[in-house]
């Protein structure tokens, strides 16, 4: 196979299309380069062999690459007519969503903590939702005023990212270090800081040894790292049917600086979300010996998040159209 022949095929290309058709041809899955890979073991010397494919994929690979780029760069009237012809070009125009923005920067704080970025179905069953978080039958939370069901009394809409964690325990073992951005659904009243359509951030950790001072550690790192390092945080003790203890971590009121205003309830405090030690029961339900293994786990309204970190002082606005929260 030779480079130069490859050169010149890639080099005729006029537009993206004709250099992907390039591209699949010689470096796809069943592609010519990709085919002489399998005949490595036949070699006469497999290692020189493969090191000759190797750096005849990559010199093609970035062939391709600058080619693409100056494509790219070609002004349209320069294209032939007869590919570009029903092409109209437009402006670049928008911007990522002010969730996007905070959820892709909280994905990379947590990469950057050795997590893995998870995901799961909005659509859950009871099971996964409740009672395998710890949630009694008789508990309010599975009433209609509160959760928004498909089919009661089993299927429903995730009323916290804590659904994904239960199943992400279940078809996992440990160590687990997973972070993931959700949305979920509850039947209520839409206000300045409530919305029955709203996003979570998740993230579960379990392991030997993992302790509450880990789990402080985390979400403090979170915090400066979003909002900086003068940001103002507490932490409650709270009650949640999955963790034991329970902590509520509340940020100082980002639009009354702490002295009480309708956005905050006129706390002072914006309630960030909930987090804790995971319940033994949990662990032992997934299958995971809580005698050995430990865990935290933690669910930020991300809505919230963004809303600080923009300075958007009604939540309904992150559900609208309008585009006046640009990127800073």
């Amino acid at each position: 196979m030779d480079l130069n022949t490859i050169k010149i095929e890639v080099n005729d290309c006029q537009n993206q299309s004709d250099l992907e058709a390039v591209r699949i041809k010689y470096l796809g899955r069943q592609g010519l380069i990709n085919q002489e890979f399998s005949k490595i073991k036949t070699a006469t010397d497999p290692k020189k062999f493969g090191l000759e494919l190797n750096k005849l994929k990559n010199n093609v690979e970035g062939i391709i690459k600058n080619k693409l780029s100056t494509i790219r760069t070609l002004p349209t009237k320069y294209l032939p007519e007869k590919r570009e012809k029903n092409i109209i070009s437009l402006p670049k125009i928008g911007h990522l969503h002010p969730i996007t923005q905070t959820e892709r920067e909280l994905n990379e704080v947590f990469r950057k903590l050795g997590f893995s970025i998870y995901g799961g179905p909005e659509l859950v069953t009871d099971e996964y939702n409740f009672r395998r978080l710890n949630v009694p039958v008789n508990h309010p939370a599975r009433d209609m005023q509160d959760t928004i069901y498909i089919k009661e009394p089993e299927l429903l809409l995730q009323t916290q990212g804590s659904a994904i964690e239960s199943q992400l325990l279940a078809s996992h073992k440990p160590p687990i270090r997973c972070a993931f951005p959700c949305k979920v659904f509850r039947n209520e009243k839409v206000t300045k800081s409530n919305h029955f359509v709203f996003h979570h951030y998740q993230a579960v950790v379990v392991d030997k040894g993992i302790t509450m001072k880990d789990l402080i550690g985390t979400m403090d790192l979170m915090f400066k790292t979003i909002y900086g390092p003068n940001v103002i945080v507490r932490y409650r003790c709270k009650y949640y049917p999955e963790i034991e203890p329970g902590v509520g971590p509340d940020m100082q009121c980002f639009n009354c600086k702490g002295t009480g205003c309708a956005l905050c309830k006129y706390a002072g405090w914006i309630e960030m979300g909930g987090s804790g030690m995971i319940h033994p029961k949990v662990l032992e339900m997934a299958g995971i010996d809580h005698h050995v293994y430990s865990g935290f786990a933690f669910g930020m309204g991300l809505d919230r998040w963004t809303m600080a970190q923009k300075n958007i002082k009604d939540i309904r606005t992150l559900m609208g159209g309008n585009l006046a929260y640009k990127p800073n």
